[in-house]
């Protein structure tokens, strides 16, 4: 059974820091890209970060320059890393993997990321 297991979130205040971590098991083969997607309430589920086997990055624009996302190939992790909290980054965080081969996707539970003012 795969799982995808979220962590990190929780309040900040605006200007601060968060680090989210996601950790995969179970999975029938090994993972491809990986991912940080957000919904903030009343909005569409958005990608924030990826990053592919070989360390490609890429990044919603409005989180470039303050957000890191990273991986552990060997743990099958993915970080997520964000500072100069605004309010517009409070939002339920999804992590996403897909495997290398096949095509099959994976979706966290959510993690909720909370910015005060």
């Amino acid at each position: 059974q795969v799982q995808v297991v979220e962590s990190g979130g929780g309040l900040v205040q605006a200007g601060g820091s968060l680090r989210l971590s996601c950790a995969v098991s179970g999975t029938m083969g090994s993972l491809g890209a990986m991912g940080w997607y957000r919904q903030a309430p009343g909005k569409q589920r958005e990608l924030v970060a990826q990053i592919n086997t070989g360390g490609r990055t890429n990044y919603a624009d409005s989180v470039k320059g303050r957000a890191t996302i990273s991986r552990d190939n060997a743990k099958n992790t993915v970080y997520l890393e964000m500072n100069s909290l605004l309010s517009e980054d409070t939002a339920v965080y999804y992590c996403h993997a897909v495997l290398r081969f096949g095509g099959m996707s994976y979706w966290g539970k959510g993690t909720l990321v909370t910015v005060s003012s």
